[in-house]
């Protein structure tokens, strides 16, 4: 009984904490992917050039810098003539008219790892599972940002909670539903539904949270 206690305890620990061959941002291996501006370059233990932090599983920063190395640009700084100057094919990235706002992005270690398990130089996603559902991986993501109307600049800003649904989630139409058959969320990026979304815009009146899962707003849960 000792023996399967430890076993079981091992492999609780290793699904947590991974193994002891894994790979961490400490160990400068783990580099960004091809065709990004930094490809090849060993993502920082700290904060990056773009805003991301890995190994707190943080982003914050330019909306626009969100995307920007993935798409082959270097960060956006806030001075558009000398950037386009340089990276005149921002210009067109469907990202750029929302250079100005601000993203404050977090998740969780399913969602996005700080460690590579598997061995190919990458950190892991759904670690585990051979696509995110059924992971337990999750995103929180809050927007701000200001524009003018009538000469006035009013402010907006915007929270949402995601989560990868359960693998006895169902799909009707547009929504995800529990075992149960309580919904979850509005279908977004296939696997994933939204829990909560909350806007505040004091140039349309919108205020307070837009919507709230049937099923409960809480993460952890799935």
């Amino acid at each position: 009984m000792r023996k399967l206690l430890i076993g079981y305890l091992s492999v609780v620990a290793l699904l947590m904490f991974g193994s002891a061959n894994a790979a961490t941002l400490k160990d400068k291996v783990i580099t960004y992917s091809p065709g990004s501006y930094l490809a090849g370059q060993a993502i920082p233990l700290g904060v990056d050039p773009y805003g991301y932090n890995y190994q707190s599983h943080s982003f914050n920063g330019s909306y626009f810098n969100s995307y920007a190395n993935g798409a082959g640009f270097p960060p956006y700084t806030g001075d558009d003539a000398t950037y386009l100057a340089a990276n005149p094919g921002a210009a067109s990235h469907w990202a750029w008219p929302y250079r100005n706002d601000q993203l404050a992005m977090k998740w969780n270690e399913a969602w996005l790892s700080n460690q590579d398990r598997d061995g190919d130089g990458k950190l892991d996603r759904h670690y585990g599972y051979p696509t995110y559902v059924g992971s337990g991986a999750w995103l929180s993501n809050h927007q701000s940002g200001e524009y003018v109307v009538a000469g006035e600049e009013v402010s907006w800003n915007y929270f949402v909670k995601i989560v990868a649904v359960p693998a006895d989630a169902t799909k009707v139409g547009s929504v995800w539903l529990d075992s149960s058959g309580t919904e979850i969320g509005p279908v977004i990026w296939g696997e994933f539904a939204i829990l909560q979304e909350v806007l505040n815009d004091h140039g349309t009146g919108d205020h307070g949270v837009s919507y709230h899962s049937p099923a409960g707003p809480g993460v952890g849960k799935y």
